[in-house]
């Protein structure tokens, strides 16, 4: 939770926007290794399930932009979306990387990413990193997105944290249905309900029984910046993506945002006065 109730200061949780897409190819491990070593709070992911019933971290519903193949998600197996390389089509200008290189293991910036090899980095990179899972809907595999997830969080042990603040993982989606599923499925899990546009019923800030935070864009936040002071009136979170701007960094400063969902963590945690828990 990002207001504390003692201590005025606003810190809200800065996450890595499918890893430090900005600097690294999206939801390879490279790019999240990236926003660990800037200083993230926490990293973004989207889900989505193979063929064979795997989650990887893909945000298409087609493997065409980010990969070297081509194809739905749904319609492949682990195997075959191994075998494409997930990180030759996004070529990258790093001009600071003479003077501080970022050392990649090999396949790190090309091969695929499942979710459960995206947990494990987590728990074991040496500090707390939280993650947002994103399930994507539609799809043709319904409800068992969600049950495979609940079953990915269980094998971790994160399926049942003690306080919903404390757990490491929180899920979210566009999808309100998914959000229901998630919550029968694990519920003390925290959940974020993203919306594209405000519908009329949500506007005086209540969210649905048992979601945690909303997430919105940046840009329905600049429309309507006061809708942020109704949900936290009603007692819930505001996460905000995608915000790369400083400006917008501001008017997230501004609104007191609980999240801010960035392709640029280390950009965004300068303009906040933060400094990376490697720095120094």
């Amino acid at each position: 939770m990002c207001h504390d109730p003692v201590v005025t200061r606003w810190v809200p949780q800065v996450v890595a926007h499918r890893g430090a897409s900005d600097a690294e190819p999206e939801h390879t491990l490279a790019a999240y290794r990236r926003a660990i070593e800037m200083g993230a709070d926490a990293v973004e992911c989207d889900v989505r399930l193979t063929a064979d019933g795997h989650l990887v971290c893909v945000h298409d519903r087609r493997v065409d932009r980010t990969s070297s193949g081509s194809g739905l998600v749904s319609t492949l197996e682990l195997t075959q979306l191994q075998g494409l390389d997930w990180g030759s089509w996004q070529r990258l200008v790093r001009p600071d990387e003479a003077e501080e290189p970022f050392v990649v293991e090999p396949g790190d910036r090309s091969h695929l990413l499942t979710l459960r090899t995206l947990l494990g980095y987590l728990r074991d990179c040496g500090r707390e990193v939280r993650v947002a899972v994103e399930t994507k809907h539609p799809t043709r595999y319904g409800g068992l997105v969600e049950r495979v997830l609940a079953e990915v969080l269980a094998d971790f042990g994160w399926a049942e944290p003690a306080s919903r603040e404390s757990s490491p993982v929180r899920m979210m989606s566009f999808s309100s249905l998914a959000v229901r599923r998630m919550r029968q499925l694990t519920p003390r899990v925290p959940l974020v309900l993203l919306l594209e546009r405000l519908p009329l019923p949500l506007r005086d800030g209540r969210l649905p029984r048992g979601v945690d935070a909303v997430g919105i864009s940046v840009a329905l936040l600049r429309r309507r910046p006061e809708y942020a002071d109704r949900v936290h009136q009603a007692g819930r979170e505001v996460h905000v993506w995608v915000v790369d701007d400083p400006a917008d960094v501001e008017l997230c400063r501004r609104a007191r945002v609980d999240a801010i969902i960035t392709n640029r963590p280390d950009a965004v945690l300068d303009r906040l006065g933060r400094a990376s828990p490697t720095a120094g």
